[in-house]
């Protein structure tokens, strides 16, 4: 309900769903309690130390303590971006720390200042090491053991990465992979030793060999219900074993398989034993012998730094490949396993998930020039000192390498998590940061259209509490810019989209080095994936699902791009379904969302408001025969009924409740009665449908009050009423509505199964005619309501005060109890009715590391930014890309090369062509439409057949030959603005043009689109 306070609280813990609730959709309650009671000590401080630090304070501990009393270094920018050169020669705890302790009011930041002993390391239930030396990181392993806390190694050296855990000799996972449990309607249960249940053919049980199930509802065979989980064996996609069941009685109908997860135990070696017995998660197949290399890389580099002091030099000859730029620190390479990393802690703080065993190792040297194979020469590594704050990155990659990066111009399409994590990489790495002008110079532009809110500061974060209703884009440039004084961030508020190419235009295209989306839906991917082949840019797309997230880059002339592939469409559920035969909370759920959009949104805008501001709306309305008579009752509900005071509301409110679930309901049993057999002698009821019954209303049912108040003040908003939340003023008003006893109608059709459904609809009867023009006979002129409008309800599911969701919440579960389905609490009707994508910060971490530009050949498999590393060189191989796909919740980690641009060839004899291809059309003047024909014949020896823009036909061989006669003088320009009365933008200087083509044997050949420039010479 409305008052229902944000922060949850049960056994002591208070969770502010506000705050956590994408999070929560992934660890759910119970894991995000023992999180928040697990204290958390982080030693080192470096640029992954706060990696680590920033996405574990996100995800809400109970405590996080920082220990590094090293003073801060201008080295340490390269990757620390909460140091600021201010704070060199400060403790690099000390100067994080109040940093850090601003992302969340309810996690503690502190400094450890004393000893690193044994006894304050007890103190911590978890505790990450990063830089320090094995034999330290040993000993603090040892501490952690005897007093039963959790241990984690990260470390990065230049371009390698590594990462061990050590969660004790048997640690309890509650959930290995976080996924929903299966559930699905049975059809059969076998009375035999094998016991073989059978699903319902709609969907695929989703079960493997060893899973756990228990049955709930099963008819005849009543001895499975309530028995407790049981193992399955998996026989087919519909169908398993669950051993004997030949003593139980003889199955008959009806009943559903539920999933049932089990606990696992896990046991880990110490740190020495796991150096000696290492087991590795590969994280790249075609480097499998890399983890061990790795592993005993790592352990020659502590030696080494044991001997001297420190870590080899950088390009020092004498050392071995990894040795070389081992001082190096990069951004994205912290990113990469701060994610990692940070959601070992969540691992190790809640049992949710499976944690890793014991060891990762990724490199990306493919981000070097040549793969890396040859060392970089001394002067492109030799630190600079107080010249330059990217000591430590160039130690790994080369200045020359340094500089293309701070002359690189991108654009950054959206500033939520991914945009965040994204722009941190990019500041600290110096992308965009080089002299220059703003035409000229590195730059980045970000833009996004919305606001922030509360629940994005769980993990974009680049936000604040006091930024919440300001612009993304600007706050986030200006973080930005306390990070790295130098980047030069331009934030936008605009939405890239057809209606802003005035803006985004050809100029502003051609001056970018590339593009990085940070989108949250397909539509939009698709727009900006369509620009980036029209202007031949490379793009770097990304997206994350709780704990899974993907990276694929986008290369011109060498891959597929991103809409070269699509996802299945999203399965839709049957009008019938959703209207008269639910059987799953879903249904419930999005029918109770349409209801909601049927009764505060659209009878509003679309019904009263049209009606009072259209003229011409009642004329209009008679051709549409099907929807004449329901629209004019809504109307007069909405206009003849209009409610004055908030008691008025809570009458029609109640007659709603009647209406939706008792007499509807009670008309369905009318017309199949709950005894009804189908024609084969089956029972109706029965498999999917479910048999409904109608409910009493009583004002002392929580739930039909707490539809009561949700849908009167919604109600009231629409009229400009002042709403209540009141309990005793809404059941003194139900008391004093009058509702009509119902009587079953005869001759009332209802659909029964989808193709039913989805026929065209009947035609009206004979007297519906009357009945409307009856309706409209009572309606107030509009004349009479001049200036007046109701106020449309628009739904926004992240104001928990709004009555939106507690509508949605109540009305769903109305009807599930009409159905008998398991009612769903206000957080999970919350994700499925605003479509809430499950997130959480490490994953984002990890994905934009990966994101890298083409440097980085594996960089690019690890993360956007390693991506990126490779499109600054150019002529990679396209094997030198990668996309790639992790699971933090198994963990599991897969690379893949790029689909390479699919070839198709013009005719028989033409030449080749990809989606990367078209005909550049520039003559330094405008040809008419003779000239453009006679250039395709001379040129490329085809014959145009049609000319399109866009939905206008220009020109093809069936036009009128008088038509063709008047076009044939005229410029291409001129036949656009002509035909499809198009007009330019200012700075557009190229039209596109979609042709038809015969090639020389008059054969038919698909050919690519025509780029072609009419001004700006």
């Amino acid at each position: 309900m409305a008052d229902t306070v944000q922060d949850m609280e049960t056994d002591g813990a208070k969770i502010d769903e506000a705050l956590y609730s994408r999070q929560l959709y992934v660890l759910g309650h119970e894991a995000m309690r023992k999180m928040m009671a697990s204290s958390v000590l982080i030693v080192g401080l470096r640029g992954l130390g706060v990696e680590i630090a920033k996405n574990v304070v996100l995800g809400g501990v109970k405590s996080v303590t920082l220990y590094d009393p090293a003073p801060a270094t201008l080295a340490d920018l390269s990757a620390q971006f909460f140091l600021r050169e201010e704070d060199v020669g400060k403790r690099r705890a000390t100067a994080t720390a109040p940093r850090l302790a601003e992302l969340n009011q309810y996690v503690p930041v502190a400094e450890l200042e004393g000893d690193l002993t044994a006894d304050a390391i007890a103190s911590f239930g978890i505790v990450v090491v990063t830089g320090a030396p094995l034999g330290e990181a040993t000993r603090i392993n040892e501490a952690c053991r005897k007093s039963g806390g959790r241990f984690i190694l990260a470390d990065t050296y230049g371009l390698f990465g590594g990462l061990f855990c050590d969660f004790g000799a048997a640690f309890e996972v509650v959930d290995a992979d976080g996924e929903e449990p299966v559930s699905g309607m049975l059809t059969s249960v076998s009375q035999d030793e094998e016991g073989i249940v059978t699903m319902h053919d709609e969907t695929r049980h989703g079960l493997s060999d060893g899973d756990h199930v228990c049955f709930t509802e099963v008819q005849g065979m009543t001895e499975l219900n309530g028995s407790g989980s049981r193992p399955i064996k998996v026989l087919g996609p519909f169908s398993f074993s669950i051993g004997d069941t030949s003593g139980y009685g003889a199955y008959t109908s009806g009943g559903y398989m539920h999933q049932v997860k089990q606990k696992q135990s896990v046991s880990f070696l110490p740190l020495p034993q796991a150096l000696a017995a290492p087991d590795f998660l590969v994280s790249d197949f075609a480097k499998f012998e890399r983890p061990m290399q790795l592993h005993l890389g790592f352990q020659a580099l502590d030696a080494y730094r044991s001997a001297h002091g420190q870590l080899p030099p950088p390009s020092d000859a004498a050392a071995a490949a990894e040795a070389s730029g081992a001082r190096g620190e990069l951004a994205p390479m912290c990113a990469i396993f701060g994610g990692m990393a940070a959601q070992e802690v969540m691992k190790a703080a809640s049992g949710k998930f499976m944690p890793l065993k014991q060891w990762l190792y990724f490199d990306a040297e493919e981000c070097l020039p040549a793969d890396g194979k040859e060392a970089l020469p001394p002067a492109e590594t030799a630190p600079r000192g107080s010249r330059s704050r990217y000591d430590s990155q160039a130690a790994a990659l080369g200045w020359s390498t340094q500089e293309k990066l701070g002359s690189l111009r991108y654009l950054l399409v959206g500033a939520g998590a991914i945009g965040c994590e994204m722009l941190k990489n990019w500041a600290m790495m110096g992308i965009g940061c080089g002299e220059g002008g703003h035409v000229t110079g590195g730059h980045v532009t970000v833009t996004d259209p919305d606001t922030i809110e509360k629940s994005n500061l769980n993990r974009q974060f680049l936000f604040r509490p006091w930024d919440v209703t300001k612009a993304k884009s600007a706050c986030a440039a200006a973080a930005i810019g306390a990070m790295n004084p130098a980047a030069k961030v331009e934030a936008r508020l605009d939405r890239v989209g057809a209606e802003t190419e005035g803006i985004f235009d050809d100029a502003f295209w051609g001056r970018l080095s590339g593009v990085c989306n940070a989108l949250d839906n397909v539509q939009a991917r698709l727009y900006v994936d369509q620009r980036c082949i029209y202007y031949q840019k490379s793009l770097l797309e990304s997206g994350t699902l709780g704990p899974k997230g993907n990276v694929q880059v986008v290369v011109p002339k060498l891959t597929e791009s991103y809409g070269s592939s699509r996802d299945p469409p999203e399965k839709s559920i049957p009008v019938c379904t959703l209207k008269n035969f639910p059987n799953q909370i879903e249904h419930t759920i999005q029918w109770s969302r349409d209801c909601f959009e049927g009764l505060f949104r659209q009878g509003a805008e679309d019904d009263v408001n049209a009606y009072l501001s259209q003229p011409d709306f009642l004329s209009n309305l008679e051709r549409q025969p099907g929807v004449r008579k329901t629209t004019l009752e809504a109307l007069a509900a909405n206009l003849v009924d209009k409610p004055i005071s908030l008691e008025q509301c809570v009458v029609w409110a109640r007659l709603r409740f009647e209406e939706l679930f008792h007499n509807q309901i009670a008309q369905l049993i009318f017309n199949f009665p709950l005894d009804m057999a189908t024609s084969s002698g089956a029972p109706f009821w029965s498999g999917p449908k479910r048999p409904p019954t109608p409910l009493q209303f009583s004002a002392d049912d929580p739930l039909h009050l707490g539809f009561i108040i949700a849908a009167a003040n919604l109600r009231a908003f629409n009229y400009g009423l002042k709403g209540s939340t009141d309990p005793a003023l809404f059941k003194k008003a139900v008391e004093a509505a009058m509702v009509p006893e119902f009587v079953p109608k005869q001759g009332v059709k209802i659909a029964t199964d989808p193709k039913e459904a989805e026929k065209a609809p009947a035609a009206p009867p004979p007297d519906e005619d009357e009945a409307s023009d009856a309706i409209v006979a009572t309606l107030p002129a509009p004349s009479s309501l001049a200036g007046y409008r109701m106020t449309p309800v628009d739904f926004e599911k992240d104001d928990d005060t709004n009555f939106h969701i507690d509508f949605i919440a109540a009305a769903s579960n109305l009807r599930a109890r009409n159905y008998k389905i398991t009612e769903a609490d206000h957080h999970r009707t919350k994700q499925i009715a605003g479509k809430i994508i499950p997130a959480i910060a490490t994953t984002t971490s990890l994905v934009t590391g990966l994101d890298l530009p083409r440097a980085a050949r594996e960089v690019s498999r690890k993360l956007v930014c390693l991506e990126l590393l490779k499109l600054m060189q150019p002529a990679k191989p396209i094997e030198s890309f990668k996309n790639g796909f992790v699971n933090l919740a198994l963990p599991f980690v897969s690379f893949s090369e790029p689909i390479a641009a699919p070839k198709r060839k013009i005719g028989a004899k033409g030449a080749e062509w990809t989606l990367w291809d078209r005909y550049e059309v520039d003559e330094g003047r405008e040809l008419t439409l003779k000239e453009f024909l006679a250039y395709f014949q001379e040129r490329h020896k085809l014959e145009v057949t049609m000319i399109s823009s866009g939905v206008s036909i220009l020109y093809s061989f069936f036009t009128n030959q008088k038509k063709l006669k008047e076009r044939m003088p005229m410029t291409m320009s001129q036949l656009v603005q002509e035909i499809s009365k198009a007009e330019f933008k200012p700075t557009q200087n190229s039209l596109t043009f979609e042709i038809c083509c015969n090639d020389e044997d008059d054969e038919d050949v698909e050919v690519p689109f025509v780029q072609y420039k009419f001004r700006g010479w």
